[in-house]
């Protein structure tokens, strides 16, 4: 690897910020604290919206689009929602008129000032809601379940590529329910639809849990979340899905009459995941070599590159190489071959290897005397001579083993960087070293908070399922019920 590229060990804030720059996933742009997402980083984005959107479908779920712009008045109708975005939002207060009256013809610009001003989108739920008032009538109409893949604005003044961004993308789901038994139903299932994805699409292991109230969405009556651990020590929230009980449906007054011909309060969930999924993808996995991608998000699965002399040899691989191409194709697997005539072979084996494609094949003159192709593998670096019968079968068969090295190596890294501590002491001296730590706490916001104040370590999740064990709380002294997963986090 090049020497201005860093070790994780050396600097990893630098070896992440130089890795994205490098592999060509994203740049910083012209405007501060926002990205450009460049053609290899968008194409993961699309794989990975691609089978989250597969997954909403297939639940029920309908795409719809709303306003980038939302009435400021809208923010103050639920108390809990304004304050928690308050000191995130981008505000329109004015807007550019052109005019002619000056008798001349000519064009004059003019600032004028909003009658009402406009906050630039750091989450849908004023706007949505607003709308569904007109949308919901009866318990007919539900239950309502929509979803929007769009793009949100929260001021933010310290930014890093992909994981906190001034503008990012998302997709956000809204969904309205006739009973509350309904709505926690639907929290759950995207949740789980969530840990699906990230552990089966993305080989990353996470936690499924609750958030404290203090870590909680703004205006949410329960917020559950799945936390993952990267391979820095730190914690990154990779999704939360938001029980909202009736608060929204309140303050912009969504009713329905119900079986019983009575007005009643719809009961509504929000939920989301976002680019940031992007930079939990290149933590996990990747190493000093470059970026680690599991194959089922990898743009280009297969790269095969020539090995020749001449432009005759490079002819008949090519015959062979393109034969291949279309038969790995044919079993759904996205393949290059990369016949670029301007770069030796030697420059294409380290450019493929530093984007993260899981598989690499090297043929030349050899091997077509002897029916055998070179495999690469990212995960491991290892290479090994195939025979060409079944190439096919063997590539996919390859590429899935690839995707469950990559889960079980992520998983055996959580493992061994989960910790149970009893005491203040061991805490604060575990917190510094890094990865999951399991303590007990007494469930009060006040002790929560102290101890992000003396550690900036947060209670990341209370998991679901959680083992009941009675204990005392690390920081207080007082009883508790149960440990939680607390860390510092991203």
């Amino acid at each position: 690897m090049a020497k201005d590229f860093p070790t994780r060990q050396e600097n990893y804030a630098q070896w992440y910020n130089d890795l994205v720059i490098k592999a060509d996933l994203a740049e910083n742009s012209a405007v501060r604290g926002c990205m450009v997402i460049k053609p290899h980083g968008y194409a993961i984005w699309e794989k990975m919206q691609a089978q989250l959107d597969k997954m909403f479908k297939a639940t029920g779920h309908q795409n719809a689009y709303f306003p980038l712009f939302i009435p400021k008045s809208f923010f103050s109708k639920e108390a809990d929602h304004v304050e928690g975005f308050a000191k995130e939002c981008a505000v329109v207060t004015h807007y550019r008129l052109k005019n002619s009256d000056d008798g001349k013809g000519v064009v004059v610009d003019e600032d004028a000032k909003l009658e009402e001003e406009l906050i630039i989108r750091p989450t849908s739920e004023t706007i949505i809601w607003d709308t569904y008032r007109n949308w919901i009538q009866s318990y007919r109409d539900l239950p309502l379940l929509i979803n929007q893949w769009a793009n949100v604005v929260r001021w933010e003044m310290r930014t890093r590529l992909f994981l906190r961004t001034t503008e990012f993308l998302w997709q956000e789901g809204h969904t309205a329910h006739e009973t509350k038994e309904e709505a926690i139903e639907e929290t759950l299932k995207i949740l789980d639809i969530y840990a699906e994805f990230a552990e089966k699409w993305m080989a990353l292991p996470v936690h499924k849990g609750l958030k404290s109230a203090n870590e909680k969405f703004a205006g949410a009556v329960d917020t559950y979340c799945i936390e993952a651990l990267m391979q820095d020590g730190k914690a990154l929230q990779a999704g939360t899905s938001h029980f909202l009980g009736q608060n929204f449906a309140r303050a912009f007054d969504v009713k329905f009459l119900n079986k019983e011909n009575k007005l009643e309060y719809v009961w509504a969930t929000s939920w989301g995941v976002s680019t940031r999924l992007m930079g939990a993808l290149i933590m996990a996995h990747s190493d000093d070599h470059g970026l680690v991608l599991p194959p089922k998000l990898a743009p280009i699965q297969v790269a095969i590159v020539p090995i020749y002399k001449n432009s005759d040899q490079l002819a008949a691989i090519s015959q062979k190489a393109n034969a291949i191409k279309e038969a790995l194709e044919a079993k759904g697997i996205s393949v290059k071959y990369d016949d670029r005539t301007i770069f030796k072979p030697g420059w294409k084996f380290s450019e493929y290897e530093f984007k993260g494609v899981p598989v690499r094949l090297a043929i030349g003159p050899r091997d077509l005397e002897n029916g055998t192709v070179e495999v690469a593998r990212r995960d491991t670096l290892e290479k090994e001579t195939y025979q060409l019968t079944d190439i096919e079968n063997k590539i996919m068969h390859l590429l899935d083993h690839i995707q469950d090295n990559l889960y079980r190596k992520a998983l055996a890294f959580r493992e061994e960087n989960t910790f149970k501590v009893d005491t203040w002491d061991d805490f604060k001296e575990q917190i510094e070293k890094g990865g999951f730590v399991l303590a007990h706490w007494d469930g009060t916001t006040d002790t929560e908070l102290q101890i992000k104040e003396e550690t900036k370590a947060t209670i990341r999740t209370i998991p679901l399922n959680n083992k009941k064990e009675a204990g005392k709380c690390i920081f207080s002294g007082e009883p508790s019920q149960q440990r939680v997963i607390f860390a510092k986090a991203y």
